[in-house]
Order: structure tokens, then C-alpha cells, then sequence
């Protein structure tokens, strides 16, 4: 690696003097989502998408130094030119693309290639070496659409209304994807753990649509919940919170419901297979669109993918130890 090294720190970019979603304190990090394996406070300036201050803020403290730049915008860093490019993970995700002299690098961030109505669709952004995730490098992760998923998620609420419905999901990103969907199926309200009601309010905010949301703690502890559906991070299974719910139905949404056995060994009775990552196919697709000569692969199955990369399409790809996570396995 040349432009773009690895040191304790992260991804560091001497000509620009900046670091790409740091794991530790640096003067200059650049952004690529408010996941926290992307996203750590202690950094003197933190540079993101505009459309992602608020959740970056709300995460890593409303006094942060952020510079905001759109979709597309070059900024001069030193003797390189940086720009955001949309990843199509989360709200505001997403690429940083670093052009030095006749060499340009993608840095990926984590991306998905599925249509998702709460934020901008991926762009492919054409380079001489890109830094891919493989949160879910294998072939058998092949998804259904958002829309299909989530019909599957209205029908098991549907299907027991005398109990409280119970999904679990990721906080950002994966609960607001859901709440944006179900407005194909119901207008019924939708309750919500406290830790999905502050980021959904981002969200409102920046005028993406939902269907309406109630915050659990506003409803009265006599309230039973039963017919309803409620969100919950993974964090609210089995804990003092969840007890308010007597005898719920419970499932859980996220790419690893794909393995047969994750459901059972994270003790829900359903699972739904809905990510915010590439599958196998989005991740093998667009490396190829970038046109990339070498590739890095990150966070995840990255064997399998440098791989199969090397030995089907002839590219020079390898992996890269880092500190992402991708969709973590909880």
C-alpha cells in the first residue's frame, strides 16, 4: 500500500495528512458512517457528509469540530483532493474516494447495492485500488429485497395479535429502513425502544418518511402492548426493559439470520434475513464496476473474497487486517 497505509491509528493518507474512520484520537478523520466501529469520539476534526452531522453528533458529542461536505464535493487536503460519494449502507454513508496526482483510491466504508428509502443509493466510483468490506463474502448470502423482507415482518405481526410483536435490530440504519418500509403494508403506529426513537427523530427531521412511532416509555405502565409491534436494539433482549412485555412474540432482523442455527442460538422465535451490507453478489459485482486493478478486502470474509476475486476475474486482491466490524454478530 502507497497512498493509503495502515498505522495503530487507521487508514492514513500521508499527502493529505488525514486518517479514514480512525480507531483511535487523530487531528484529521475522515467519516464514512456514524457506526461506531467507523465513527470514535477524540479526534481534534472530523470531516462527513452534511447529511450525517446529526447522527455523528448525537453519537460522538454535539461540540465535535465537523466540517460537512455534500455528495461530490472536492476539498483540498494537502497535496490530494477528497470527495464523499454515496454508500447506500445508512443515513449519510458514505465513500471516500482520495485522487493524488495520476492515482485514485476508494475507500468503501461499509455499502450495500439494495434499494433502501432512507438514504442515497451507492454510486459506483470508478478507481485504481479500492478497500472493500466482506461483512457477508460468502455465497450463500443472497438477499430479498427491503420491501420483500418487510412484508415477511408485517405478516408475523399480523399473525398473533393477542401478544406484543418484539423485533430486534440495529439502532441506526436497520430500524429506520423498517419503519420507512412498513408504510407499504400498514399505517398502524409502531413502538419503539428509546435508543430508536433519538436517531429516528434524525431521520424525521431530515424529512424521510416513516410510519408514525411511539417511544415505549411514553405509554403507561398498565399499557399491554398486546396486537402491537415493537423495536427494540439487540441490547433489549433479556433485559430489565423487556419484562413490560408479557409473553411477546420475538424475532430478530439481520443478515445472520440467513445461517441455519443463529435464530437459536440468539434465543428468538423468528428471524429475518434483512442487511445493510452487499451480499455476495453486490460485493463481487461492484468490485468489478470499479474497475479497480487491486482491491483490499476488509472486516469480514476476506479470504474467501480475495480469493475467489484472484482466481475468477484475475484481480489483485488481498486482505486487509482492521478494526471495522461490519454487522456485528451478537
Amino acid at each position: 500500500m502507497t497512498l493509503i497505509t495502515v498505522r495503530p491509528e487507521g487508514l492514513y493518507c500521508e499527502a493529505g495528512d488525514f486518517f479514514i474512520d480512525p480507531w483511535r484520537p487523530v487531528n484529521t478523520a475522515l467519516i464514512t458512517h456514524a457506526h461506531s466501529d467507523h465513527a470514535r469520539s477524540g479526534s481534534a476534526r472530523y470531516i462527513a457528509t452534511e447529511i450525517s452531522a446529526g447522527v455523528l453528533k448525537k453519537r460522538l458529542g454535539e461540540n465535535i469540530r465537523l466540517q460537512g461536505a455534500t455528495y461530490g464535493e472536492k476539498l483540498k487536503l494537502g497535496e490530494t483532493w477528497v470527495s464523499f460519494h454515496a454508500a447506500g449502507h445508512v443515513l449519510g454513508s458514505a465513500q471516500i474516494r482520495v485522487e493524488h496526482q495520476d492515482e485514485v483510491w476508494v475507500v468503501s466504508g461499509d455499502y450495500k447495492r439494495d434499494a433502501d428509502p432512507t438514504c442515497e443509493p451507492f454510486e459506483v466510483v470508478e478507481c485504481d485500488r479500492f478497500i472493500t468490506e466482506a461483512t457477508f463474502g460468502l455465497p450463500i448470502y443472497n438477499w430479498q429485497s427491503g420491501t420483500e423482507v418487510c412484508r415477511q415482518i408485517y405478516d408475523w405481526w399480523q399473525s398473533d395479535l393477542e401478544r406484543p410483536s418484539l423485533l430486534f435490530c440495529y439502532a441506526f440504519g436497520k430500524a429506520q429502513r423498517i419503519l420507512s418500509e412498513l408504510r407499504h403494508f400498514c399505517d398502524r403506529p409502531v413502538y419503539v425502544h428509546g435508543a430508536i426513537h433519538a436517531l429516528t427523530e434524525i431521520y424525521r427531521s431530515l424529512g424521510i418518511p416513516m410510519v408514525q412511532t411511539i417511544p415505549t416509555s411514553e405509554m403507561p405502565r398498565s399499557y399491554k402492548f398486546q396486537g402491537d409491534l415493537v423495536l427494540s436494539p439487540p441490547s433489549g433482549h433479556r433485559s430489565s426493559w423487556m419484562k413490560r412485555f408479557q409473553h411477546p412474540q420475538t424475532a430478530f432482523a439481520s443478515g445472520w439470520m440467513a445461517v441455519r442455527g443463529a435464530r437459536r442460538r440468539r434465543g428468538y422465535e423468528r428471524g429475518f434475513v434483512l442487511s445493510d451490507h452487499a451480499d455476495w453478489n453486490g460485493l463481487v459485482n461492484t468490485v468489478l464496476q470499479t474497475k479497480a486493478k487491486t482491491v483490499y478486502v476488509t472486516h469480514g470474509q476476506t479470504d474467501v473474497l480475495s480469493r475467489f476475486l484472484k482466481e475468477a476475474h484475475h484481480i489483485d486482491a488481498m486482505p486487509l487486517k482492521t478494526l471495522f466490524e461490519g454487522e456485528g454478530d451478537i
